[in-house]
């Protein structure tokens, strides 16, 4: 997560990484095609590519050692189907601690994982059913085969159909009619309601039935612990007091053995990353910001790593007080100069941060177009008639509006650990949204407090954030959803309309990637419209590595996965 935007993952997909803008969301793969930490020019500005992670074939990576990573807030919750598991780097550790069904290529492309899957695909059409073959190795810690009831279980619990369950996300998981065991019981057979594209990104991962049994289990029993495991790896400590987890091989493992002997993550803010990496404290840091840049491109071991992942830089509004009412949200949007607030987050750094006209799509994806038609067009007079028909009355030059005797005054929450890049940004949004007549502050939060008290239950006017790894395309509706009673699914702005969820369950049920796009950018337009968010720019991942460091780096697209990372022989 960035500081100001920090990530979100949203994502089990807008997995949903929460990041600060300018802070690297760890990305992840296993193949493609990296450079080679011996022959990279450290100061050269990295080019922008698919991936570039040094992949290496497992007999050039040496067996042992430690890899050593910063983590950008201690993880209390680990269940990722959990409204509050959703966190980027957590959902990225699970994925390597629970089976993960499939990966993704570097053009995010879903792949099966062999550890776990002999087979899995579309076996009927009318209805859908989709088939899957487990490996018969795969086990659970607590020995139990995995099995049907595991895909039942995470199907029931994920539906939004149990009461006190509260889910992150029931995008795919509604549309499920039933789960049974196939011809036997390695086969698991999955029926659905109405066509569903993406079902390749449900239970990713899975997780064992036996641990979330229960609506406690479900939300609690994930809770600064993980019950069951079923990965290439297992945690080996977590001690919240030093702020650091450890993974280690996990011995039961029925695949090929991890690289590393230990992967340890340390909590700490993104400033300190850099200079952590200088000490040798850590092994990558995100350069992604002119100061970062500057002082780790000609480090000593030193490689710098880039590529374009699904990962965007955006403003979100509030939907209470006067943010209740759409044509101030639209105001705020057509008061900005996005185009300066970009250049300033751009500054000093290697690779071209470009306006991002997408809710959904990255420029580098099939789909793409700019939907932002004059709601992002910077238009003071435009934004100051808005506020007229809104009933706010100019107060003069430099004062905010004011209507029936209160000033219009917006508070924008902060992470503390933003970089300086970011509040620089926010400073001149401030001066543009006041040119208007529309006052807003900066009230800088805990790192710790930034999600969990503010963004997460929507308790802001204006945020920031990264939303990082939201594909496939279905996994927008997480963001934009209308909220549920308490439940906001990945949506901190609480706004939506029926239409724009209509759509993107539209998109979300045809098959056609072509006319999937179209209705995707149709809702697009209407979140623009609805004035829910500014999005600014899809943020390169910029990455410092340490030489000959294998299998790890930007990758774009792709999955990581933590079991491949080492050091080169």
């Amino acid at each position: 997560m960035d500081a100001l935007a920090t990530p979100a993952r949203r994502r089990l997909g807008r997995a949903a990484v929460l990041a600060l803008a300018v802070t690297l969301a760890a990305a992840a793969c296993t193949s493609g095609g990296g450079g080679s930490a011996d022959t990279a020019v450290r100061s050269g500005a990295p080019a922008q590519g698919a991936i570039d992670i040094n992949a290496r074939a497992a007999d050039l990576v040496r067996d042992g050692g430690e890899v050593r990573f910063p983590l950008y807030q201690w993880i209390t919750q680990w269940n990722p189907f959990q409204v509050d598991g959703r966190y980027g780097d957590a959902v990225e550790i699970m994925r390597a601690l629970e089976p993960n069904l499939f990966t993704t290529d570097e053009a995010g492309a879903f792949k099966p994982s062999p550890d776990y899957l002999v087979d899995a695909k579309v076996t009927s059409t009318s209805p859908q059913v989709v088939t899957y073959k487990l490996n018969p190795k795969a086990k659970w810690s607590d020995g139990k085969p995995l099995s049907y009831l595991d895909f039942k279980a995470d199907w029931e619990a994920s539906n939004g159909k149990k009461d006190g369950y509260n889910i992150a996300d029931s995008s795919g998981y509604e549309l499920i009619s039933a789960v049974e065991q196939g011809a036997d019981p390695a086969e698991v057979k999955v029926t659905f309601a109405d066509t569903y594209a993406d079902w390749q990104n449900l239970f990713r991962p899975l997780i064992p039935a036996a641990g979330i049994a229960t609506a406690d289990d479900f939300n609690k029993g994930w809770v600064e612990k993980i019950p069951i495991t079923a990965g290439a790896l297992k945690i080996g400590t977590a001690d919240k007091t030093a702020q650091t987890i450890t993974l280690v091989p996990d011995p039961a493992w029925w695949g090929a053995k991890p690289k590393a002997e230990k992967i340890t993550f340390r909590v700490m803010s993104q400033s300190a990353t850099t200079q952590s990496f200088l000490n040798n404290e850590i092994d990558s840091a995100t350069a992604g910001t002119a100061t970062a840049y500057g002082q780790l491109k000609d480090a000593k071991d030193t490689v710098i790593r880039s590529a374009s992942p699904w990962d965007e830089v955006h403003i979100s509004f509030g939907g209470g007080g006067p943010l209740e009412d759409l044509k101030v949200r639209q105001a705020l949007g057509k008061a900005l100069d996005r185009n300066s607030l970009i250049k300033i987050a751009n500054n000093g750094v290697p690779v071209e941060f470009k306006p991002l006209g997408n809710h959904i799509f990255m420029p580098n994806q099939t789909g793409y177009q700019d939907n932002s038609g004059e709601w992002a067009r910077f238009d003071v007079p435009a934004a100051k008639k808005l506020l007229d028909e809104a009933g706010w009355k100019e107060s003069g030059s430099g004062q905010p509006r004011t209507r029936d005797g209160k000033p219009l005054t917006l508070h924008w929450v902060v992470n503390e650990a933003t970089t300086q890049a970011q509040l620089d940004l926010a400073t001149a949004a401030q001066a543009m949204w006041l040119a208007a007549g529309v006052k807003v502050e900066l009230d800088k939060v805990p790192s710790n407090d930034f999600f969990t008290k503010y963004v997460n239950p929507g308790k802001f006017d204006i945020a920031s954030w990264r939303n990082t790894d939201s594909f496939p395309l279905s996994t927008s509706l997480l963001n934009f959803r209308l909220p549920q009673g308490d439940n906001v699914f990945g949506n901190y702005s609480k706004l939506g309309t029926e239409e724009i969820d209509g759509l993107l369950k539209k998109a979300a049920g045809t098959i056609d990637p072509v006319e999937a796009a179209k209705f995707y950018n149709q809702a697009d337009a209407k979140i623009w419209e609805l004035g829910h968010t500014v999005e600014l720019y899809q943020r390169p991942t910029v990455l410092a590595t340490r030489k000959g460091l294998a299998n790890y780096g930007a990758f774009g697209l792709a999955s990581l996965d933590y079991a491949k990372v080492g050091w080169e022989k």
